[in-house]
């Protein structure tokens, strides 16, 4: 190291010496063939730079590079003048670039010098200043990123140490170059005022010391101008592109040649586009050589292609065998354990009503049931999982609870199903079928026929409605298997947000989140929504104290949620409903066997027939009337009369005397009995 700090040292003052003593024609060679290379070695080095960083030394090269060039020519200018011979190097140059006309030989000096100094040189030191302020302005942003992630763990003391003294370098060293490019800049500047100093200077010592005709003084004297002009400005012009080039990559991270390539050639398509627009202006220039590019251009974009596809079918070959790997690996075997609590498994032919792609919109519906049943139950719906299945009809579909089938239906996706309300008296063509949620007779029609079946009163839905409705009752209908442990915890961890004092008095110190859990499930297997979860709370905390029995607190909490539940069902004035007689209600009573693990009915199975028997011919009777089926019952009665019809009428309504709201109007029509 100290070594090449003594190196540096030296060239120093070596510059500073060929500008005060005269040197040879000989040495002169040497030094300017050292700063072609010299400059050819930057711009190398800045092509091949990974970022700005890789070359930190940068804005002092080019204070030395740019010492170097003046010494040199201000080397040559005293012996183009004194002696009117610079060298073998600037001779060529300027013989081979002017040969035998000096205005040629002027101008393309003169064009060099222009491109430098107005193009290469004022955009570099555009960018510089851009980047130097950008660069500064950003720090403060960039230290709080730092501190960020080292306050959150992400990095370790000495990687946020590095990443400061980066982001300091950064900041020192575009500040350096907004400053370094001023030395290209005045360097043009100077090279330009030194070509003139040598022309005015060379004609009158040609023509006043050597006695030469004006013509030969002009002739010897350009020449070796332009050749020292561009023994200088050539050097210059690449040192003004590396600038160019460091100033510019501050958004790159690789190679320059890499990401030029990538960039310029990275899709087929630009280069088809490409080729057309040459062929297309073949016709307007008459040019043969279009259609030469033309045809390089369709042929590099079919080779890029090939390799893009090698590329992908490559990709998806790793990520396969990632994949097999992957299922290979014991720890792996324990994702195949996890079953979704709900799916929506369909045929091929459905995949459309699925596919926003393809204007399906049965996505959308599966995040309203969602949203509606959270309004109308008040739970939250686990994630309804849809995936295809060719296992299945194209036009079928599957709806699964915790893995098991629970429904099925199939669609005719060019038509809609049309329904009698019971209303309708003129029959129409169609495919006859049964609507899968309720299981009500329908058709199948062809969409012509939509309009016509909607004016004589038929309720016409389409396929992904269809879905969407079965799919509603299914959930509402399994709600009770759907709560969790984990949802009952979100919903209270809810509740206590805005009510910790009902939440901190049931749970942990009177009921634990499991016996929560089956309370909810009870009243969802009968539709009640759970929405009011401070009311059911609050009954908890009233009667956990005294019974511990999630039946008995289901059936006080329905009666704290009587006016709700009452207001569901009931909608007339008068409300009809059906009743028990007292001596079956007596014997429901009688029949209750209580046990350790609760209470149930043990009633014999001739008499719980006939009992059903007559619930279901009363229930029919005033369904066919066109209203819910209620049957009201004792608070004690209530819960084991619903256990036993719930199988054979699953859609009859039980309801105790305490649940109903003392306002409404209530008429009894029937009467069960149990003979």
């Amino acid at each position: 190291m100290k070594n090449k700090n003594l190196y540096v040292a030296v060239a120093v003052v070596a510059i500073v010496l060929v500008i005060i003593v005269p040197i040879s024609t000989l040495l002169l060679d040497l030094l300017l063939v050292i700063n072609i290379t010299i400059s050819l070695l930057i711009l190398i080095n800045s092509v091949y730079a990974t970022d700005a960083l890789a070359m930190a030394s940068f804005p002092t090269m080019l204070l030395f590079t740019t010492l170097y060039r003046l010494s040199l020519n201000i080397a040559s200018t005293r012996l183009i003048i004194g002696k009117g011979a610079a060298g073998e190097v600037i001779a060529t140059f300027g013989t081979f670039v002017g040969g035998d006309n000096l205005v040629v030989g002027f101008l393309v000096f003169l064009i060099i010098m222009i491109v430098q100094f107005l193009v290469i040189t004022r955009g570099a030191e555009r960018v510089s200043e851009v980047a130097a302020r950008f660069t500064l302005d950003a720090m403060p942003g960039k230290q709080m990123a730092i501190d960020a992630d080292l306050n959150s763990g992400l990095i370790s003391d000495v990687e946020a140490k590095e990443r400061r003294r980066r982001i300091q370098r950064e900041a020192d060293f575009y500040g350096a170059m907004d400053g370094a490019s001023k030395f290209v800049k005045n360097d043009a500047i100077a090279g330009i005022i030194v070509t003139v100093v040598n022309i005015i200077g060379g004609i009158i010592m040609g023509m006043v010391f050597l006695n030469l005709p004006i013509m030969e003084a002009l002739t010897r004297y350009t020449i070796l101008t332009i050749g020292d002009g561009l023994v200088s400005q050539v050097p210059a012009l690449l040192i003004s592109v590396a600038t160019g080039i460091i100033v510019t990559r501050a958004a790159s991270e690789g190679e320059l040649g890499a990401d030029l390539v990538n960039q310029l050639l990275s899709s087929p398509r630009v280069l088809y586009i490409a080729a057309g627009a040459c062929l297309t202006l073949v016709p307007i220039l008459g040019q043969f050589f279009l259609v030469v590019v033309a045809a390089g251009l369709v042929m590099l974009g079919l080779r890029l292609q090939s390799v893009q596809k090698k590329v992908v079918a490559t990709e998806e070959k790793r990520v396969e065998d990632q994949e097999v790997e992957a299922i290979r690996k014991p720890e792996n075997v324990i994702s195949l354990l996890q079953v979704d609590p709900i799916e929506l498994e369909f045929g091929y032919g459905i995949i459309p009503l699925a596919d926003a792609n393809q204007g399906g919109d049965l996505l959308d519906r599966v995040v309203m049931i969602r949203r509606q049943l959270a309004v109308e139950l008040g739970v939250v719906v686990p994630t309804i999982r849809l995936r295809d299945n060719i296992q299945l009809n194209p036009n079928q579909y599957v709806v699964k609870v915790k893995g098991v089938e629970v429904a099925r239906g199939d669609l005719l996706l060019d038509h809609f199903m049309a329904m009698n309300p019971g209303t309708v008296e003129e029959d129409i063509e169609g495919i006859p079928t049964t609507e899968p949620a309720f299981g009500l007779p329908a058709l199948w029609i062809a969409d012509s026929m939509r309009d016509r079946a909607e004016m004589l009163g038929y309720t016409v839905v389409d396929p992904p409605s269809i879905i969407a409705t079965h799919m509603t009752e299914v959930v509402r209908r399994y709600a009770h298997e759907l709560l969790g442990r984990q949802d009952v915890q979100s919903l209270l961890d809810n509740v206590k947000t805005n009510n910790p004092v009902v939440v901190d008095e049931v749970v942990p110190k009177l009921l634990s989140v499991g016996e929560i859990q089956k309370v909810l499930a009870n009243l969802l297997r009968e539709g009640v929504s759970i929405r009011d979860m401070i009311t059911i709370l609050e009954t908890l905390a009233d009667y956990a104290p005294v019974t511990r029995d999630p039946d008995l607190l289901t059936e006080y909490v329905r009666q704290g949620l009587g006016r709700a539940i009452s207001h569901a069902v009931m909608t007339g004035s008068p409300n009809e409903v059906i009743t028990l007689d007292p001596r079956l209600e007596q014997m429901i009573m009688d029949s209750v066997q209580k046990t350790e693990a609760g209470s149930f009915l043990a009633m014999d199975p001739g008499v719980s027939g006939r009992i059903v028997g007559n619930a279901a011919k009363q229930a029919e009777r005033l369904a066919q009337s066109g209203r819910q089926p209620v049957v009201l019952a004792s608070p004690v009665v209530r819960l084991y009369f619903k256990r036993m019809t719930e199988q054979a009428i699953p859609g009859l309504v039980v309801l105790s005397y305490n649940e109903i709201d003392p306002a409404m109007d209530i008429q009894s029509i029937g009467i069960i009995n149990a003979t």
